[in-house]
This record gives C-alpha cells, sequence and structure tokens, in this order.
C-alpha cells in the first residue's frame, strides 16, 4: 500500500527512522551504551509503527481516556498515547514468540534506565533477542504497510572483529560477575527459563546465528553472506545443520531450577544464632536498604541489595543467600541491638551496610 501524505504516513516515518537509528547505534563500536540506544529506539519504532497502524484503521483514537470518562487523558497540553504494552493488547494479533520477545524488551528497558552500568556487556547476552526484534519489525511493517517499505536495501550486514568470540565474550562473561549488574543477568536468565521451549527456539523470539567461512564449492557469482530460513529446509538439511552446530556451539543445559541456593526470610531466620521473629526480620531489612518496601518512595521491586538479596518476580517475594545469614550472624546482639534495629525502622532511619563489614 502506497500512503498518501498526512498523519498516517508521518507517523509511519518517523517509526523506520527510529529503526534505522536503532541499528545505526548498534553498529557502530565507538558509541557508548549501544544496547540502550538500541533498545529505546527500537521501543520507540514499534510504539509509532503500532500508533500509524490504529490511524489507518480506526482513525485518531489511539490515546488514554479518564477514568469514567469519554475525555483524553491531557500530559503537557497533549493527548496521552498508547504505551507499546497497551498497543500491543489493543491489536492482539501478535504470534506469540512475538509478543514474547516485545515484552522482555519492554521490562528490560525500564531496569537499565534506572541502573548506571555499562550495558554493552549485557549487549553480547541478548544479541539473539535483538536481532529478533529488528526481524520481526520488519516483517509487521511488511503485514501492515506493504512490501514497499521494507527494510532490507537500507541495512547492511554489521562487519565483525574476528576475536570478538575469543577476546569480548570472554571478558563480557567477566564482567557479568561484577556486582553491578548481577540483578540485569539475573532478570535475563529468569525470564528464559521461565519460556516453554518453543517459544524459546522460535526465531521471532531470538535469533541463533553461527558464522562458518565459505570456503569451497563457491562461484565468483555467489554473495559473501547467505541468510538460511530454517522453516524452508528439509529434514535432511535440518539433520546435517544440527550436526554442524553440535560441533562449533557452546553447549546450553537448561535446568529447571529457580533461585537454587536462595531462601525465603522464614529459613533465614531459622538459621541465626540469636532468636528474632518477622518483624525484626523486616526492621534489619529496612535500616540496611535490602530490599524495597512499599511505604518507600521509588520502590522498584528489583531495588535490592544483590549482594545478599534478589527480587523473585515469577513468585513476587525476595530470596535471600547465605552471605547474609553470615552479616546477620556477625552483628546481630554483638554491634547491633534488635530494640536498635527497631528504633530505626521507627524513626525511618537507614545505616550505612559498610560501616557494619557488609557489602552496599
Amino acid at each position: 500500500m502506497s500512503l498518501r501524505k498526512g498523519k498516517t504516513k508521518t507517523i509511519l516515518e518517523s517509526s523506520i527512522e527510529a529503526s534505522l537509528l536503532a541499528v545505526e547505534i548498534y553498529n557502530k563500536p565507538r558509541i557508548s551504551f549501544r544496547v540502550e540506544g538500541y533498545i529505546t529506539n527500537m521501543i520507540i519504532a514499534w510504539t509509532r509503527l503500532f500508533h500509524a497502524y490504529f490511524h489507518q484503521t480506526i482513525g485518531d483514537k489511539f490515546y488514554y481516556k479518564q477514568p469514567n470518562s469519554n475525555r483524553y487523558k491531557i500530559i503537557d497540553g497533549e493527548k496521552k498515547s498508547w504505551e507499546l504494552k497497551t498497543c500491543i493488547t489493543k491489536y492482539n494479533d501478535l504470534p506469540e514468540a512475538v509478543k514474547v520477545n516485545l515484552e522482555f524488551f519492554i521490562k528490560l528497558r525500564n531496569k537499565i534506565e534506572h541502573r548506571h552500568i555499562d550495558r554493552d556487556e549485557i549487549g553480547i547476552l541478548i544479541f539473539g533477542e535483538c536481532q529478533s526484534l529488528l526481524y520481526n519489525y520488519e516483517n509487521t511493517l511488511i503485514d501492515f504497510f506493504g512490501e514497499e517499505y521494507a527494510l532490507n536495501e537500507n541495512l547492511a550486514y554489521s562487519l565483525q572483529f574476528s576475536r570478538v568470540r575469543k577476546k569480548a565474550q570472554i571478558e563480557a562473561s567477566k564482567k557479568l560477575l561484577s556486582s553491578e549488574i548481577k540483578e540485569l543477568k539475573f532478570f535475563i536468565d529468569t525470564y528464559r527459563t521461565n519460556l516453554n521451549d518453543e517459544i524459546f527456539n522460535s526465531q521471532e523470539y531470538s535469533i541463533k546465528l553461527i558464522q562458518i567461512p565459505k570456503i569451497t564449492n563457491t562461484t565468483r557469482n555467489d554473495l559473501a553472506i547467505e541468510f538460511v530460513n530454517w522453516n524452508s529446509l528439509s529434514d535432511d538439511d535440518r539433520e546435517n545443520y544440527d550436526k554442524i552446530t553440535t560441533i562449533i556451539k557452546d553447549k546450553v543445559i537448561k535446568k529447571e531450577a529457580i533461585n537454587p541456593g536462595k531462601m525465603k526470610p522464614s529459613e533465614v531466620i531459622s538459621k541465626l544464632s540469636v532468636n528474632i521473629n518477622q518483624y525484626d526480620y523486616k526492621c534489619i531489612c529496612f535500616i540496611f536498604n535490602i530490599r524495597p518496601y512499599q511505604s518507600e518512595k521509588n520502590n522498584d521491586p528489583f531495588n535490592t541489595n544483590i549482594n545478599y538479596c534478589h527480587y523473585d518476580e515469577v513468585h513476587d517475594d525476595y530470596v535471600y543467600n547465605d552471605e547474609w545469614v553470615d552479616f546477620l550472624n556477625n552483628i546481630i546482639e554483638k554491634t547491633l541491638t534488635k530494640e536498635d534495629c527497631k528504633k530505626y525502622f521507627k524513626d525511618n532511619i537507614y545505616l550505612n551496610i559498610e560501616d557494619y563489614g557488609g557489602k552496599s
């Protein structure tokens, strides 16, 4: 479909520009926060793609309304348009794997925006999801508005350094052990673990690529890069590809184990050398800012002290490790009494955990 000049075309063009900017940022190695820039611009691209589609199909009605009213919500003098999560719900016809991929990036974007870390290490970890986010965008763009809006003529395959696996991934793996990004890695691992195999293995959720230099049986007219559509392969061809990937890929074993070695509050209390109750425990967690509580401002559930505590999104609760038990055994009734903890909690006083031999 060829769109005439108007609001639909303007919104669609801005969507495409955002996607191209996302790819440009991602493929420039010297740009800081490449992954953050890519994710943010792709979220914008997807949101505007839906807005263009809605404007084309239902008119200028993709805005939030006031509760129990037909009047639109107004923010800074403008009608508040539907966010991406709402767009997905309103459209309600995306393939499940595409929807899961988008929901992954909506949640990840929110977490990355509130953490001051080097995102490039996370980028290597989620390359497959990033590639699918782009492929899914182009496929949806074509479904909505036709082949003439395909991006493939505008995009180039990103050049790769030969040592990317040997050096960059190894360094990234080391940095992933640092406390600054444990929380993000925990979120990514948990999100993947809770996907069923059909979604996890789909190309719409995460593109899995292998690169093998093409040496023999080539002609001078061959393309340097050929993409193979897995769905179009015969059973024999798939079996041959499986043999290749078995030879060269890092083996990943998925285990149905969530929060191994982690404890709930009752288990922590049972391992302490001093008798405390659940209220005492809440006071201690509060004053050392181990986990957020609903009474606190900006209580992002993931804003924990990840040296001792993690938020389990699946079960909507918090789990703790052995280091937290050791810390409590070293301070309770030795350098800090239960009465002190209750008093600080009542007065909303926070303590610096490092002053008591802990890690912040």
